[in-house]
């Protein structure tokens, strides 16, 4: 069993999220925003291809009391097109971008996310951050320092804790459970089946793609990791035992490769009083990216923490490449 600490992985990586469930697709048609209307937060967004269009901007284009600040992404042709679509600003320059808004939504690959984001708190605007937060640990350490040294609002887009079967499977389900172990799921045709997946993600494998959102699930249900061992293919099929604070443990299975549009992912928690399981793709929705962005804007407008920051997606990556360490060491 690998204890849980930091240690620098190498990094490479991939980029979408299909795994986790349905997500908000923009109408056919978008009736341009009135800038008139009162609001409270201004968010911007990095990004324009698919998981920017299929989820960010629309949910950002559909809050109450957010202004669409605008796009910037690295081609100047994609932004353009999207920001057209909702019609907000597409801006040329990343740093015009950031004149305009008081918090940014990003939607880049995990390399990428890093340089932007850490930018983005130096000029302190709050960020919204997929996962994983960055390519490897030293950039998550290096993001991670960028957001808690500047003071600005975090958080990570864990598209599962957003959802209120989620939220009522922790609160309520594995408390009645006493919980002593529990096992998680993803299995999806992410890599075999639609658009080919992003580079990042094929490179890197289903561990760092897909891993985040269940890690996250089973250390909040079960309690801290503290230690992680890993076996498979990081192309294929992986299995994760993790042992938790208090004598629990979990396994985790992860597959990218099923056929036929297969799409789960489940988490079960077992203890004296009984069992408990919520159904994570079932629980995902438009409503979930919408309660991301309202409570992101509400963290904004209020400078309240959300517990969901760049602290967790650190943490979330310490225990991923502890994981991958031992993966690779063991093929």
């Amino acid at each position: 069993m690998t204890s849980i600490i930091a240690r620098t992985a190498v990094g490479r990586w991939r980029e979408s999220d299909p795994a986790f469930g349905r997500v908000m697709r923009p109408p056919e048609q978008v009736r341009e925003r009135a800038y008139s209307e009162v609001v409270s937060v201004a968010i911007g967004l990095v990004g324009a291809g698919q998981r920017a269009s299929g989820v960010h901007a629309p949910s950002l284009a559909a809050a109450p009391g957010v202004r669409f600040a605008g796009i910037w992404a690295r081609s100047s042709a994609a932004a353009q097109s999207l920001a057209g679509r909702f019609g907000v600003p597409a801006y040329e320059r990343y740093a015009d971008l950031l004149d305009h808004c008081d918090g940014v939504s990003f939607a880049v690959p995990p390399l990428v996310q890093v340089d932007l984001a850490s930018a983005a708190a130096m000029r302190r605007k709050a960020v919204l951050l997929e996962k994983p937060i960055a390519g490897d640990l030293t950039g998550a350490e290096e993001l991670s320092n960028a957001v808690l040294s500047s003071g600005v609002i975090s958080q990570v887009a864990l598209t599962w804790r957003y959802t209120s079967a989620v939220r009522r499977f922790l609160t309520v389900s594995v408390p009645r459970t006493r919980p002593q172990g529990g096992n998680g799921r993803i299995i999806t045709d992410t890599f075999t089946a639609g658009p080919p997946a992003a580079g990042w993600r094929l490179e890197r494998g289903v561990l760092l793609d897909q891993g985040p959102d269940l890690v996250d699930l089973l250390d909040a249900a079960l309690g801290h990791i503290v230690g992680v061992r890993a076996h498979g293919d990081p192309l294929g099929w992986v299995g994760l035992l993790l042992e938790h604070e208090g004598g629990r443990f979990s396994e985790a299975s992860i597959c990218a490769t099923a056929k036929d549009g297969t799409n789960r992912a489940e988490v079960e928690v077992f203890g004296p009083g009984g069992a408990a399981a919520v159904d994570c793709a079932a629980a995902v929705g438009p409503d979930t990216f919408a309660t991301m962005v309202a409570e992101f804007s509400a963290a904004i407008e209020h400078g309240t923490p959300h517990h969901l920051d760049a602290r967790r997606g650190l943490r979330l990556q310490q225990i991923l490449d502890n994981a991958e360490t031992d993966l690779f060491q063991s093929a």
